[in-house]
Formats: structure tokens, sequence, C-alpha cells
């Protein structure tokens, strides 16, 4: 299998997003459902549970975690990503979703940095999408993450 996943620039600059991600000789794809920082007891049939106590980037490294568990378990990885689409919760003082304290570059570098260094946004991240809602399943979730993945010969 191999992926490779074409740089973005704009005027000469590299941007934190891959332009897109070409893949050849893959088994499958894994399509992961949107991952949250839910605490366990979480029953959205019941509508109860689901709160989750911590700051915003203690959710995103809960969330990146998640992701990088169900890759695994579904017998991917994070070297296999092909595309995450951020969803993240307002406010955006300067009106756009960058701006929004809820989005943690920082946080998600430092995931991959440790983890996965060619996904950094400074080396060769998968493409994605960042997304501005009002809000999410529960009222203290700040960030979702939806992710796909190639899943390896």
């Amino acid at each position: 299998m191999e992926l490779v996943t074409h740089k973005k620039f704009k005027n000469g600059r590299l941007m934190p997003w891959g332009k897109g991600t070409v893949v050849s000789g893959a088994k499958g794809t894994v399509y992961l459902c949107g991952n949250t920082a839910t605490s366990d007891d979480y029953d959205p049939a019941g509508k109860a549970g689901g709160g989750f106590a911590g700051d915003v980037a203690a959710q995103w490294r809960a969330v990146l975690g998640s992701i990088k568990s169900d890759l695994e378990e579904l017998g991917s990885g994070l070297d296999h990503l092909i595309r995450l689409t951020f969803f993240v919760r307002g406010p955006f003082p300067d009106g756009g979703v960058l701006s929004s304290p809820n989005f943690r570059l920082d946080v998600l570098d430092a995931f991959f940095a440790e983890h996965c260094p060619k996904h950094c946004s400074y080396n060769n991240p998968p493409p994605s999408e960042v997304i501005g809602v009002a809000a999410l399943a529960q009222a203290d979730i700040m960030i979702e993450i939806v992710a796909v993945a190639a899943l390896p010969d």
C-alpha cells in the first residue's frame, strides 16, 4: 500500500493541511465516527451522562487518543490517515473558526509529534477541514473530529 499526501502551498507558503492524499494498493478504507471527549457514562438514547470535565486541550488529547486507539483496533493507524474533519464549537472572536480558543493546533501538533510526526502541521498532514459550529452533542464538548484512514494490506 502507498499513501502520498501532496503538500498545499499558498503564495509559496506551506499550509498546515495537505492538498490531497492518493492511496494505491490499500485493502480498504476505515471511516471513523465523529469522536468526542464524552465520559464513559454517555447514553445518547437515554439522554444521560456524557459530560466531560476538563479544559479544551484535555478534550483534544482525549479525542486524538481515541482516534489512535480506534484506528489500531480496526487494523489501521495514524500513519495511514487520509483525511481529518474538525468540528470546533464557538466562540469565534474574530469571526473565523481559527480564532476560536477551542481550535488547538498546538495540541494537535504535540500529539502528532509524539505519535506520528509526518502529520504535524509543519510537515505533511492529511487534508482536512475546520468547521465552526454553535453546539455539539453535549453542552461542554468543544471539539469533534472525524477521521478517514486506509486499511493496509
